[in-house]
């Protein structure tokens, strides 16, 4: 898994939970307090997201961090 597939899966994983709330982009934005057009970019996979910004989402859809980051854990067992 390279880089970009790593934020490709992290975007997947945040757009699933969000969804799963039932949230359009612009709700989680408002929450989270970060803008609609940056949430559209890390689920597109096109943003390295900072810790801060993860822990700004998994506050708003109130989930542990490592929910978001499970699922790219794979890459470091691979490297």
């Amino acid at each position: 898994m390279n880089e970009e597939d790593i934020l490709k899966e992290f975007g997947n994983t945040l757009q699933k939970y969000r969804k799963e709330k039932d949230w359009s982009q612009e709700k989680l934005s408002e929450v989270a307090y970060l803008d609609r057009t940056y949430i559209s970019s890390v689920e597109r996979g096109q943003r390295n997201i900072s810790i801060i910004n993860i822990c700004k989402l998994a506050n708003a859809l109130e989930i542990p961090i490592g929910n978001l980051l499970r699922n790219v854990g794979d890459y470091h067992e691979q490297h």
